[in-house]
C-alpha cells in the first residue's frame, strides 16, 4: 500500500510480489538445508562410537582381505618367525596357520585367486579375526557367493559362507565388495560383530566300540562349517556303568567341511577319505585288539566343548548304545548318526558295514 497525491491509500503489487518471493526462496533455502544435514548425517553414520568402531573395522578388514594377497608367519621355536614369512599363506597346513600368524589376502595380479578362497577353509574365524586387525572382543561372518555368471548352473554358488551368527551379537556392521571377472560377477561380505556366540559345531558322525580281527576302536567327527576349528576346548567323556572316562583335547585343526578320525592305532586305521588321523591310542582313551577303551556292552559317548567365558562344557553330541536303547553291538559293527538330533539314541542305527572317512 502507499499514499496517492489525493491522501489515498492504493495497493502496490509490487511490494506483495517481492514478499511473496522472499518467502518463498526463503522456504526453499530450508528444505534445501534439511535434506543436506539428512544427506550429511547419513553419510557420518550415527555418530554412536560403537557402531563407529564396528564400521571401521568392518571396512578395514574387508580392504585388508580384499586388496592383497596375504602373508603368514610360521611360528618358531622363539615366537613367530618372520625370517620364513611368505605371501604363499594358502599352501601352508591349518595346523601351522592356527600355530603362526595369518592375514587371508584373496588377490593375485589383482584378481580374485580361487585357491586362496579354497584355502580359507585351513583357517579358524580366530585366526582370521586376529590377521584382519579385529579387536578379541569381535567376531566376524564372511561370505562369498557367485551372484551373475555366464554358466547359468552357477549362479547363486557359496564358495564360502562361515563364521559367528549376526544374531548372536548386540549390534554388527557388514561392508562388501563386487569382482568382475571370466564372466561372473562374485560379491564378498564381510559382517563384524560387537561380540556373539562362535559357531564352533561339530558333528559326532560315527563309533566303532567293539573292532573285529584286532582293528582299533575308532570314532568319526565331522566339521560342517567353512572356517576350520580348533580343537582346543573340546573333550569327549566316555561312560560305562560308574566309570567316566574324560579327555581334554589339547592340539589339533580340523579344517571346514572335513572328517578327522580319532583312532586307537593310526598304523592300522582305514582312513577313507579323512582328512586327519588322530592318535588316542596313546591316551588309552580309545583301544585296539584286545584293548577296550569304549566298553562292548553299555556305554555313553559324549562329545562336549567349553567356550572361553564358561568354565562347564556343553554337550554337543551323543551316541549311547546298550541298555535301553536297543542298540547292542557285536563285533565288527559300528553306530551311524542319522543326520537328526545329535542327542536322540534314535538318531542312531547300527551298521553291519562300518564307513570310516566317509561321511
Amino acid at each position: 500500500m502507499r499514499l496517492r497525491g489525493e491522501g489515498v491509500l492504493v495497493r502496490d503489487e509490487r511490494g506483495l510480489t517481492a514478499v511473496i518471493e522472499f518467502l518463498s526462496a526463503f522456504t526453499l533455502f530450508l528444505m534445501i538445508l534439511t535434506a543436506f544435514l539428512s544427506l550429511a548425517q547419513l553419510q557420518m553414520g550415527s555418530n554412536d562410537p560403537a557402531v563407529d568402531r564396528l564400521d571401521r573395522a568392518a571396512a578395514m578388514g574387508l580392504d585388508r582381505l580384499t586388496s592383497g594377497e596375504g602373508w603368514f608367519v610360521p611360528a618358531g621355536a622363539e615366537g613367530l618367525d618372520y625370517t620364513n614369512s611368505t605371501a604363499d599363506w594358502h599352501l601352508a597346513e591349518a595346523a601351522d596357520l592356527e600355530e603362526g600368524r595369518v592375514q587371508p589376502g584373496l588377490i593375485t595380479n589383482h584378481r580374485l585367486d580361487m585357491a586362496k578362497i579354497l584355502a580359507l577353509h585351513q583357517v579358524t574365524e580366530d585366526g582370521m579375526a586376529e590377521g584382519l586387525g579385529l579387536n578379541g572382543d569381535m567376531s566376524l561372518h564372511l561370505s562369498i557367493k557367485i551372484l551373475e555368471s555366464d554358466n547359468a548352473t552357477r549362479e547363486g554358488t557359496e564358495l564360502f559362507s562361515g563364521g559367528t551368527d549376526r544374531g548372536s551379537a548386540s549390534s554388527s556392521s557388514t561392508a562388501y565388495r563386487s569382482f568382475q571377472q571370466q564372466g561372473e560377477l562374485i560379491q564378498i561380505i564381510l559382517e563384524v560383530h560387537d561380540g556373539g556366540r562362535k559357531n564352533n559345531a561339530l558333528y559326532l558322525n560315527e563309533v566303532l566300540a567293539r573292532p573285529a580281527s584286532g582293528g582299533p576302536e575308532w570314532i568319526e567327527v565331522y566339521n560342517p562349517n567353512d572356517f576350520a576349528i580348533s580343537l582346543r576346548g573340546w573333550s569327549l567323556n566316555h561312560t560305562a556303568g560308574a566309570t567316566s572316562t574324560n579327555l581334554l583335547l589339547q592340539s589339533g585343526v580340523l579344517t571346514g567341511k572335513s572328517l578327522a578320525l580319532f583312532t586307537g592305532d593310526p598304523s592300522s586305521q582305514a582312513s577313507g577319505n579323512a582328512s586327519q588321523v588322530i592318535d588316542l591310542g596313546q591316551s588309552s582313551f580309545l583301544g585296539v585288539g584286545q584293548v577296550d577303551g569304549l566298553s562292548d556292552g553299555r556305554g555313553t559317548l559324549s562329545l562336549r566343548y567349553t567356550q572361553l567365558d564358561e568354565t562347564r562344557p556343553a554337550e554337543v553330541a551323543r551316541a549311547e548304545w546298550g541298555g535301553n536303547t536297543g542298540l547292542f553291538l557285536v563285533t565288527g559293527q559300528s553306530l551311524q548318526w542319522d543326520g537328526s538330533n545329535m542327542m536322540d539314541s534314535s538318531a542312531w542305527s547300527i551298521a553291519d558295514t562300518p564307513t570310516p572317512g566317509e561321511p
